[in-house]
């Protein structure tokens, strides 16, 4: 593969003399199977780091640049992302600061990474013997380390510990899906917001742990305050977008539970729940010859059979609404699956769930009676086992049936194959 170590740069003359070198002589004689390649990526740097590459390129065979206007570091990888698949053929590209502080030997490591089969590698300074200089002030150690605990408790996703880390390798497929939402972020969020798509969109993700170095040339671009206001935002209003689909499969859950309600007390009312209790006993003592029923016995089966009923109401509104509201985006699943058929297939699906509020009616009137005594109030037992019910078993039930049977909302690996 070929493989380019994209290296941006603003005003830093003095470390590209330096870590090129020791790429080119110490680094990347090492690695054998892979073609290896530098991108300088430069934000027309006004004190020679263009002209100090230009050096470096007669002298080494493998160095490219990529200038233009400084927009930031996001938008110097987008740039130089871009350069290198269309200009050098890159499959795998790495994101690394041209400053030592990524430590260049840990290259191979991330590539071994990438052959076993990750998507993209991140150096980890946070855990399996990764660090972070000890001579930082106590409070930029403090804004590091809290910064990765927030992201990771707010995107609930604890299997990667560097979220804020600048040291990565990534295959271009990577990049080519993710390409379009990075243009968003120009600074050092872009690194939280590329990871972030990356890890939701389903690739594989590896870690590398790294001591990370401190500067000892140059300035650091980092402005703090700026920085911490707009990774906060972006990690927040991420968050919210993501559960905005679990919010509305909640809501929509909630007018389904009322029709379900209206559903079974009309159905006991107009008998609808005794007329298929009497149905089921009569088939059941057709089959056994004779059946003794008393009334207990047919009160609760009622009332179950009423149960289903009500739930088959609300699994045919839940539908409805889902189909053109919480999951109105998965348009080439529709496309693939007409109406009608996703239709029966979730009906289909959704008989467990319609039995195991049936049940739960019928177990709890035949252990409690029909009405239960709860903190003073005498309530109907068919209402009152349907909360936990629908709580703990049918709504995780159906969330799973709606993402992974009828409109697969999950982001699933082969949507990158078609960048291929």
């Amino acid at each position: 593969m070929n493989v380019v170590i994209i290296l941006p740069t603003y005003n830093e003359k003095e470390n590209i003399e330096k870590i090129i070198p020791v790429l080119e002589d110490d680094i990347l004689p090492r690695i054998k199977n892979h073609k290896m390649f530098i991108l300088v990526a430069d934000d027309n740097s006004p004190d020679g780091t263009k002209e100090a590459v230009q050096k470096l390129v007669a002298k080494y065979k493998n160095i490219d640049i990529s200038s233009g206007i400084k927009q930031g570091l996001g938008a110097a990888y987008v740039r130089a992302m871009d350069y290198a698949i269309e200009k050098m053929n890159a499959d795998v590209m790495f994101e690394m600061d041209a400053d030592l502080q990524h430590d260049p030997k840990k290259i191979p490591e991330f590539l071994k990474k990438i052959d076993e089969g990750c998507d993209m590698v991140i150096g980890n300074r946070y855990s399996d013997g990764g660090s972070i200089p000890q001579n930082w002030p106590i409070q930029r150690k403090a804004f590091s380390i809290v910064a990765n605990i927030i992201i990771r408790l707010i995107f609930m996703r604890f299997a990667i510990h560097d979220w804020t880390g600048g040291y990565r390798a990534l295959k271009k497929e990577v990049f080519l899906k993710e390409k379009e939402e990075l243009t968003q972020f120009r600074g050092y969020t872009f690194q939280v917001s590329f990871l972030h798509k990356t890890v939701r969109d389903g690739f594989k993700i590896g870690e590398v742990p790294f001591h990370f170095s401190d500067r000892t040339l140059g300035n650091s671009k980092i402005v703090p305050m700026e920085y911490i206001v707009e990774l906060l935002s972006y990690v927040v209003i991420a968050r919210i977008i993501e559960l905005k689909r679990v919010i509305k499969f909640l809501v929509v859950g909630g007018t389904g539970f009322i029709l379900q309600l209206l559903g079974q007390e009309g159905a006991i009312q107009l008998g609808a729940g005794l007329a298929l209790a009497y149905l089921f006993y009569t088939v059941v003592g057709f089959i056994q010859d004779s059946v003794s029923v008393d009334a207990h016995q047919l009160i609760a089966l009622s009332q179950g059979m009423a149960a289903g009923i009500g739930a088959e109401f609300a699994i045919l509104s839940n539908f409805l609404c889902n189909n053109f509201w919480t999951f109105k985006d998965t348009k080439k699943m529709k496309e693939s699956s007409p109406f009608v058929i996703r239709l029966l297939k979730f009906n289909t699906t959704s008989l467990v769930s319609i039995f195991l509020q049936a049940f739960a009616v019928w177990l709890g009137i035949r252990l409690l009676g029909e009405y239960t005594v709860l903190l003073n109030f005498t309530l109907p037992t068919r209402i009152l086992v349907l909360f936990p019910t629908i709580i703990f078993l049918i709504i995780p039930l159906n969330y799973f049936i709606y993402n992974k049977i009828i409109w697969k909302t999950q982001y699933l690996k082969n949507a990158k194959t078609s960048q291929k």
